[in-house]
């Protein structure tokens, strides 16, 4: 739905939305690997004038081979598990792989390429557990290679020459999964440990930072390896520990007894880390209805192949293989419209046109179609104090982590103090409203429409108000904001007015939730 224009308060304000709209305008996995080419193509450039220690034509040809043979050896594993076939996630390995080892032209560097490409590949395949796989593909790649042939990553990218772009790309990177916390954990523990062993060794402390920050792939590991979704924790608590951890263990002065780590050998430790504290699953649903649920609003119904634990608010990775795949790709990350307490799972999904390649193949989508939900994540949950109020202001198909809520809390019988504003352009666009209905009958849980663009030749409901979601409207609707928590979901526009309302009414920013929903995918 449309919504007013977000006056900015500051330039930088300004520039952070401007920010926000470019990323929201693609999917995290396409600026994933527009980073890394741009890395790639950077690399490329200075290595012209011999400043990066290899040949251009050695890195041409070092990451061609990369590119293909993760592509090949991907689709015959694929092939062999019966498990659909993911490009973009061949191509971000390829490419990471591509800035980790020396461009080199030798016979044995070649063959290192393709052993490092195997079992890369391999081990999404052959190391899981419960049909995830549990390490970054590329860090036990270049840990087994060591064991192996011995040879060793360099992590070239790692050079005060790379550091500004890494540095940019990164930021936009983080800006976009919005894991922030688990970067800063990491870097913050990093650089402490190595100042202290440092210390502790008699060094000079700010060389060793220096060297650190200009001379090392700690950026790099941070950004790019470090906050893989698939094997990084789910939660942002987790996600702080993790990246603690990880950092911890990446000064080169760390060891286990006689044993050095390494930055590889560090994410990989985390990796076993986060599968310990955050178990993951992948399942197969198979689709059983799909209903219309609003004004271009789908509900798809699945039925799961395996029991799925999650929190009501959560979300999940769903990928979905098709012909033609757009530059968006074939993976979306999706809030469960359904609560833990029912059968089935339950996606909520509004179409535009144009659609996506993507959307398209899921308005085709039959029961034989085959689709992959993984990496069940979000803090965008219920609190624990059943005393605490609430209040859930969604807007157009954000509703759906609140239905998701709201319908645990009836099949539950919870009784919680709960407030609902959903904004919508009419009664057309509103979506789950018997969810809602039923849970002001059931619970006396309040739901009011605020509509921007209501039918004028219809009679107003009496739980309806013209207009958005503002500090009036927060005002009237709610008497008692300052004692209550917020939670938002919608559009990033709504997501930023709203709680620029709130916190202009004097409600505290701890006391406002955001839901992780990075622009309405077409």
């Amino acid at each position: 739905m449309a919504w007013p224009p977000i006056r900015a308060a500051s330039r930088s304000t300004y520039m952070l939305k401007s920010i926000d709209d470019f990323l929201n305008k693609t999917t995290m996995y396409r600026l994933l690997i527009y980073y890394l080419g741009g890395l790639l193509g950077i690399a490329f450039v200075v290595s012209l004038f011999g400043n990066l220690g290899f040949s251009p034509v050695a890195l041409l040809v070092s990451t061609a081979i990369l590119l293909a043979a993760c592509w090949g050896i991907n689709r015959v594993f694929a092939y062999v598990f019966h498990v659909p076939m993911n490009h973009e996630s061949s191509i971000i390995t390829a490419l990471i792989l591509a800035l980790l080892i020396t461009p080199k032209l030798g016979q044995y560097d070649l063959l290192f390429l393709l052993a490092a490409s195997g079992l890369a590949m391999a081990s999404k395949y052959v190391l899981t557990i419960r049909d995830v796989h549990i390490f970054n593909p590329a860090a036990i790649a270049v840990v087994l290679t060591a064991i192996g042939p011995r040879q060793d990553a360099s992590w070239w990218v790692g050079t005060a020459t790379m550091l500004p772009f890494v540095l940019v790309g990164g930021f936009l990177v983080v800006r976009k999964i919005r894991r922030e916390a688990m970067v800063i954990g990491f870097l913050l523990s990093t650089f402490i440990a190595t100042a202290v062993f440092t210390i502790l060794s008699h060094g000079d402390a700010l060389t060793a930072l220096k060297q650190a920050a200009l001379t090392s792939p700690v950026f790099f590991l941070a950004f790019v390896m470090l906050t893989e979704p698939l094997t990084s924790p789910g939660t942002k608590d987790k996600q702080t520990w993790f990246g603690i951890l990880v950092g911890l263990l990446v000064p080169p002065q760390v060891h286990i007894f006689s044993f050095y780590t390494s930055p590889e050998i560090a994410l990989v430790i985390g990796n076993v880390f986060a599968y310990i504290v955050n178990p993951r699953v992948r399942v197969f649903p198979v689709l059983t209805q799909k209903l219309r649920i609003a004004a271009n609003s789908v509900d798809f119904v699945f039925n799961s192949d395996k029991k799925l634990s999650y929190r009501p608010g959560q979300y999940m990775e769903w990928t979905l293989p098709h012909t033609g795949i757009d530059s968006r790709g074939n993976r979306r990350y999706f809030t469960l419209a359904s609560s833990p307490t029912e059968a089935t799972l339950r996606l909520g999904i509004k179409f535009y046109e144009p659609s996506s390649s993507y959307k398209k193949a899921m308005l085709d989508m039959t029961d034989k179609t085959q689709i992959v939900a993984a990496q069940v994540a979000g803090d965008f949950v219920l609190p624990l104090s059943k005393k605490q109020k609430l209040v859930f202001i969604a807007g157009g198909i954000g509703v759906t982590p609140f239905r998701s809520m709201v319908k645990y809390l009836i099949d539950k019988n919870e009784q919680r103090d709960v407030k609902v504003l959903y904004a919508a352009n009419n009664l057309q666009d509103i979506a789950y409203g018997d969810v809602f209905e039923q849970a002001r009958q059931q619970l006396n849980i309040a739901t009011t429409y605020v509509l921007a663009k209501p039918d004028q030749s219809q009679n107003p409901a009496p739980n309806t108000r013209v207009g958005y979601v503002d500090a009036a409207a927060i005002q009237a609707t709610v008497p008692d904001y300052r004692s209550r928590i917020f939670y938002i979901s919608g559009s990033h526009q709504m997501v930023v007015s709203v709680q620029g309302a709130l916190l202009g009414l004097g409600v505290p920013r701890g006391h406002i939730k955001t839901d992780y929903f990075p622009g309405y995918d077409v």
